[in-house]
């Protein structure tokens, strides 16, 4: 049986909370055997250990990777310490990076985990080229939320690409990626962020994920706040919904 592919892009706040749980499920699928491949070029931190758990510093990718491999023998781990990057764009030379189309395949589930737009863009627009493909994208501020969801199946969408949704994501076309950007620039981007947000929005992707396996899922946002538990499932959840085939 050929292993399917899940890429988590980005093992940042929300990646870092996701992935423990995610490894779980895939380890155990009694369906299904899995590759998961870890993508970042950033590294972990003393000033991360707020929000993020890891037990050593260096890249995020490989640490992750050296953690959990272990812990889940029935998964093939792969980890690929770089920014995702399209054709066009002028890397930064202290950045390494891996090309959009040198990373999602036909076919692959993808957790997309980042804090910016630009590379919600440049993924979402390249999913949008592929037969079949899986797009799943958290994120998340101070205290709230969204999930969007995309999924393209026999060159056929079932939801709305993440830039059509949201307008800002498309406007984030002029600025800067992670790669794109100095190591000051870098440290001036970071939004504010605390764990419980984090948390929060990795278990909606894992809740997602699952009803995607399972053709059960019904919206393409879910929009939470931690400040209003009762909106979790709420008007963003009803405001799109699978188109039918």
């Amino acid at each position: 049986m050929d292993r399917l592919r899940a890429v988590v892009i980005g093992c940042g706040g929300i990646g870092k909370a996701l992935l423990p749980h995610l490894c779980r499920f895939l380890n155990y699928d009694s369906e299904r055997r899995w590759k998961l491949v870890l993508v970042d070029g950033d590294a972990y931190t003393a000033d991360n250990a707020q929000r993020q758990a890891f037990g050593a510093l260096g890249n995020k990718a490989e640490v992750s990777r050296d953690e959990l491999a272990p812990l889940f023998p029935n998964l093939v781990i792969e980890a690929v310490a770089a920014y995702v990057a399209g054709p066009n764009d002028v890397v930064s030379g202290q950045q390494s990076v891996i090309q959009v189309a040198d990373l999602i395949k036909e076919g692959d589930i993808v957790f997309l985990c980042v804090d910016n737009h630009k590379t919600r863009l440049l993924v979402s627009r390249f999913c949008q080229t592929l037969h079949n493909v899986r797009l799943i994208s958290g994120g998340n501020g101070t205290t709230d939320g969204n999930v969007q969801v995309y999924v393209r199946r026999n060159d056929h969408d079932l939801f709305q690409p993440l830039e059509v949704v949201h307008s800002e994501i498309a406007l984030a076309a002029m600025s800067k990626a992670p790669h794109e950007m100095s190591c000051d620039e870098l440290a001036a981007s970071g939004t504010p962020q605390i764990y419980v947000a984090n948390v929060f929005a990795a278990t909606l992707m894992l809740a997602v994920f699952y009803a995607e396996l399972n053709r059960a899922n019904g919206a393409g946002e879910v929009y939470f706040s931690i400040t209003r538990v009762g909106t979790a499932c709420g008007p963003a959840a009803l405001s799109y919904p699978r188109k039918p085939l």
